[in-house]
């Protein structure tokens, strides 16, 4: 299911002082259930759409497995809400650091986990990869033409995984890490290399979205928002190179420059 399109809402409009009836496009929202193993394991609050990739990559990010081949079965009931996943090992529970858990679409301490289960599976980046500062305006602006649905709507994120020559795999949610999580899961389920990737973003540089950055494994987080310092200070140790407020010809390089091709560390200082 892709870019769901909604019946549009009935709303009354003010222009000023002015009124108008008009429809308008709703974003929607939807929780998904994952049942592991036969047992709850958490509902998200998503986008449904590239459900199958969303489960695989949140599983990947919350350290459950390393690899799509470690998934069994998995299926989709769209109309109930839920995703059933059967592994190939049985789960320790002791050795899971959280149980039942709601997690939100909004942004920040949505998440519990936050720090404990990220050390088993965040990673350094040591990644050559290099990337013009041209490169990174056209993808940019290529993520923004083909974010149709925030342009309906105004509630969703994008995230694409991107070589310096375009956008390979763009996905859309109403939460940003959701977002995150169905580009991961487009990685494994596809194989795709990552050593000539970056990921293009929509959203705020939280910790959160730094460390999914890392557990994808690319080196190199383009994105049109702010960063926030905790971020930072986990790209600077995990070996990530943080572009910040890319718009309109103008971007912040916060982290590990050296990716950046034009970048001159002497000519940056003067």
């Amino acid at each position: 299911m892709n870019d769901v399109k909604q019946e549009p809402f009935d709303i009354i409009r003010f222009h000023g002082k002015n009124a108008i009836r008009v429809e308008e496009e709703i974003v929607e929202e939807f929780p998904l259930t994952i049942i592991l193993n036969g047992e709850e394991f958490a509902t998200i609050i998503c986008s449904p759409s590239n459900l199958e990739e969303l489960v695989i990559g949140f599983l990947a990010a919350e350290g459950i497995i390393r690899f799509y081949e470690e998934i069994k079965n998995m299926s989709i009931d769209e109309n109930m809400g839920f995703a059933y996943v059967e592994l190939y090992r049985e789960i320790n529970k002791e050795n899971i650091d959280h149980s039942k858990r709601f997690i939100g679409s909004c942004c920040g301490k949505s998440r519990q986990f936050y720090f404990k289960s990220d050390v088993k599976t965040a990673k350094t980046v040591t990644s050559k990869f290099l990337i013009s500062v041209e490169q990174c305006y056209n993808l940019m602006q290529e993520l923004q033409i083909r974010s149709d649905q925030f342009r309906r709507t105004g509630g969703v994120h994008n995230a694409a995984l991107a070589t310096i020559d375009g956008l390979v795999e763009v996905r859309t949610d109403i939460g940003r890490h959701n977002a995150l999580d169905k580009v991961y899961g487009t990685v494994l389920q596809q194989k795709i290399p990552l050593k000539d990737k970056l990921i293009v973003f929509s959203g705020r540089i939280s910790s959160e979205v730094l460390l999914k950055i890392s557990k994808i494994g690319v080196g190199i987080l383009l994105s049109k928002s702010a960063p926030t310092d905790l971020a930072l200070n986990l790209a600077n140790d995990l070996g990530i190179t943080v572009i910040g407020f890319a718009r309109e010809n103008k971007m912040n390089i916060y982290t590990h420059p050296y990716r950046i091709i034009e970048t001159n560390l002497d000519s940056c200082m003067n």
